[in-house]
């Protein structure tokens, strides 16, 4: 089940707000994790079991971390419990590819097909938070068995983040304050990023897929620029769109989850990318991974080595293939190259130029995203650069770039800049300025709810169509 659709927007979720206010507070987070459960066994089944299992090992195995005092004991807990929630990651998401790579070296494996279950990367992640986070002693564990399924279980954010740090959300799950306020700004977050996945994301993945399947022959320069740029679009709109609608589900609910996503395709080096992009990654494997390995602190080399180190990481986090290990070195190298000279010099620069340049490397960076092998990423870039493919666009490709395709892909890179905060000041402003002017405060009320109520009626009608709608980090 994913959130743009029409069972849960009609059927699924107004069910779980209804029970979950319907009850008792005292029972309100038991309430909200059996519909998280629900949620996950609809997508995934029997698959919901290894879930199960990792809220139980993790609850007690916490415990007795916890109430251990000697070192060696404390640690061997520690190993343990990362061990068993690491090993079925590994088995469902990288065995495959373990094996793909021992059979090229002549020792051969038989073994069928793993099925990847669906947010695995995600709610492991949050739990070795939550081990790690006691391990420090930056929180207490968690009493309740229940509350702490819930924070691992969470359906706004299991599927596909944003990734939540156990400290960022502990007092939450005892105390969290529910008021219209709140629950009206996570409605209107939550429509914003439904339109942004089904009105820009979604068309945008329909053209990004149409250039893609293109056999050989038929691919040109022309197609391959489109092709990569709608893909661009995609993943951004597609991606942050969730996110915004998980964060916008959590309020419903009276939780505050930290942003994602902080417009990454205005930076102007890996480095500001990164800070803005996929946020509650890139703060999960720095506090738990980066500063760990000894950050920047060991000197000049050992802190590259730790920025490479992490970013291959990243790229295998992503998915088991080449592709994405090779996505994660390029993201490195930069990363490295910025703290050195060349960051200093690309930091004089004009900032039309430090944004090309990190433009330039996002957008070549994703056709490693997208194809399925190293050899195919080769062919796109000898067509995308004039090396290989056909002189003129095929035609198949060409009918679809119509009207409505130009207007949302112009939609989208505006909306890529940061237009609605500031759309938002200047309302406040106004608001403010005219503060005895109750019609300007009604003009203004008005406006944002005939923009809520368009965004909301248009993806339904897109979502009632059957068209196009897949989730890309669904498969991450």
């Amino acid at each position: 089940m994913v959130f743009s659709s029409i069972i849960f927007l009609f059927f699924f979720l107004p069910l779980t707000l209804i029970c979950y206010y319907g009850t008792l507070k005292k029972l309100r987070n038991f309430t909200l994790l059996l519909f998280s459960l629900l949620f996950y066994c609809w997508g995934e089944g029997q698959f919901a079991l290894l879930m199960v299992f990792s809220i139980i090992v993790n609850y007690f195995g916490v415990r007795l971390l916890n109430k251990s005092n000697a070192k060696l004991i404390k640690n061997t807990v520690l190993a343990s419990l990362l061990f068993i929630n690491l090993a079925p990651l590994f088995y469902f998401k990288y065995f495959n590819f373990f094996v793909e790579n021992i059979s090229k070296l002549g020792i051969n494996i038989s073994i069928n097909h793993i099925h990847l279950p669906i947010g695995i990367s995600f709610f492991t992640f949050q739990a070795i938070s939550y081990i790690i986070d006691v391990y420090r002693k930056e929180v207490a564990p968690q009493e309740s068995i229940i509350n702490l399924g819930l924070y691992i279980a969470l359906f706004p954010q299991l599927i596909a983040g944003p990734i939540i740090r156990y400290h960022d959300i502990a007092r939450q799950l005892f105390f969290r304050t529910i008021n219209i306020d709140k629950f009206a700004s996570g409605v209107e977050r939550f429509v914003y990023g439904l339109g942004k996945k089904v009105l820009i994301a979604n068309p945008m993945g329909t053209i990004a897929d149409s250039v893609f399947s293109l056999p050989p022959y038929q691919f040109s320069t022309s197609a391959a620029w489109i092709g990569i740029l709608c893909y661009t679009m995609q993943i951004y709109y597609d991606f942050s769109g969730y996110s915004d609608m998980a964060i916008g589900l959590g309020r419903m609910f009276g939780f505050s989850f930290l942003e994602n996503f902080n417009y990454p395709y205005i930076a102007k080096s890996a480095r500001e990318f990164w800070r803005r992009w996929h946020i509650s990654l890139s703060n999960w494997l720095r506090d738990y991974l980066y500063f760990p390995l000894g950050g920047n602190r060991l000197g000049t080399l050992r802190t590259h080595c730790n920025l490479l180190m992490v970013f291959l990481l990243c790229g295998l986090w992503h998915g088991a293939s080449w592709n994405f290990v090779l996505w994660g070195a390029v993201h490195g190298f930069f990363l490295v190259i910025e703290h050195g000279k060349f960051g200093q010099w690309m930091a004089e620069r004009p900032k039309v130029v430090q944004h090309m340049y990190l433009s330039i490397i996002v957008i070549n960076t994703w056709v490693l995203f997208r194809v399925d092998s190293l050899p195919e990423a080769l062919h796109y870039f000898k067509t995308l650069y004039g090396f290989e493919g056909m002189s003129q666009m095929y035609p198949y490709i060409a009918i679809k770039l119509d009207y409505e395709f130009f207007f949302t892909l112009g939609a989208a890179i505006i909306l890529s800049f940061p237009l609605y905060p500031y759309l938002q000041k200047f309302a406040s402003s106004g608001i403010k300025s005219t503060s005895n002017n109750i019609g300007v405060k009604v003009i203004f009320s008005t406006l944002k709810v005939l923009t809520i109520s368009s965004i909301l009626a248009l993806s339904c009608m897109s979502l009632a169509s059957g068209s196009y709608n897949p989730f890309i980090y669904f498969r991450f």
